[in-house]
């Protein structure tokens, strides 16, 4: 299934079923599993895991060194999980010694043009839209999604459920099952359309709607926001959840509506 006019480095692990279409480019100490689909002019750069069932399209380029003055050429890798599509001239930097890795989970999707930069580490089942520019060591939980022409800054986390409004600047940590919107970027209320589509319930969706509430709408600063939410609403994994991730935020969360800068 290996087109003779592409290159793949004698020493590259190609498991059965993968097809490599011309002009491909597969390097030395790549490893590439079952069933996975290569297009034309794609670059696979050593370091490279890739999974099972996955299609990496055109011009697209998968663990290429980072993009970072401080990268001292050691061996690092870029791991893209089963089931995950690398859209057409999509760039994933492999890690740097800092985590060693740039991981991209299952069942995502990196759509044209985007750019995940060296030590990211991105969930299962997300969604990275056209022209998304991460920055290094961005943590994005399962099932997120970040809108086109959005950039993040490095370190910033984005929780699992969080859904990201295209052309943001993400400049701080934006929680679990938020939406997020405006300049500078702030809380537009729950993914609540998105959440009710992977099968929370309404008690689910209220609840977390409820612990938003506290954080973001009633003028709590966010230790009191926490210490509330911790006496008012029963513990379930949800409330848990936002509770880590917000006293776990190192940048600091995103501002409520109206709040003014992120910065």
């Amino acid at each position: 299934m290996i087109q003779p006019l592409a290159y793949v480095h004698p020493e590259a692990k190609i498991a059965q079923n993968v097809v490599i279409e011309p002009f491909a480019i597969i390097h030395k100490d790549v490893e590439i599993k079952e069933g996975t689909w290569i297009g034309s002019h794609a670059v696979i750069n050593s370091g490279a895991r890739i999974g099972r069932n996955c299609k990496i399209y055109s011009g697209a380029v998968i663990a290429g060194v980072p993009q970072d003055l401080k990268f001292n050429g050691e061996v690092t890798q870029a791991i893209i999980g089963d089931n995950t599509t690398i859209r057409e001239y999509a760039t994933i930097s492999r890690g740097t010694e800092e985590h060693w890795r740039t991981e991209i989970g299952s069942n995502s999707l990196v759509m044209a043009y985007a750019h995940v930069a060296h030590d990211c580490r991105i969930g299962n089942h997300c969604i990275l839209t056209n022209n998304v520019q991460m920055a290094g060591h961005v943590h994005m939980g399962d099932w997120a999604i970040i809108g086109g022409s959005s950039s993040v800054l490095q370190f910033t986390k984005i929780g699992a459920h969080a859904m990201v409004s295209g052309g943001s600047l993400v400049r701080k940590d934006v929680p679990p099952f938020t939406k997020a919107a405006r300049e500078p970027l702030s809380y537009a209320g729950i993914n609540s359309v998105g959440l009710r589509r992977r099968g929370f319930t309404n008690e689910q969706i209220n609840e977390i709607q409820e612990i938003y509430r506290y954080v973001f709408l009633r003028g709590f600063n966010n230790a009191e926001a926490l210490n509330r939410i911790e006496l008012d609403i029963p513990a379930t994994a949800e409330r848990d959840e936002v509770l880590n991730f917000i006293r776990n935020s190192e940048r600091g969360i995103m501002k409520g509506p109206g709040s003014g800068s992120s910065e």
